[in-house]
């Protein structure tokens, strides 16, 4: 018989990364360089639009 294989995912590294609070339960993390006013915009356009086709 052969075994399975376990499957290892590393997390991201949040030391690398800034957080972005989208609302009070909300928070989403980008690159340090990165525009957060531009990501916030990014992510409340997707989750909007996956309100509107799921409609």
């Amino acid at each position: 018989m052969s075994e399975k294989k376990q499957n290892n995912f590393e997390s991201p590294n949040l030391g690398k990364l800034q957080a972005v609070i989208i609302d009070y339960r909300t928070t989403i993390y980008i690159a340090i360089g990165a525009d957060p006013k531009e990501a916030k915009k990014k992510y409340l356009d997707r989750t909007s639009n996956k309100a509107i086709i799921l409609s």
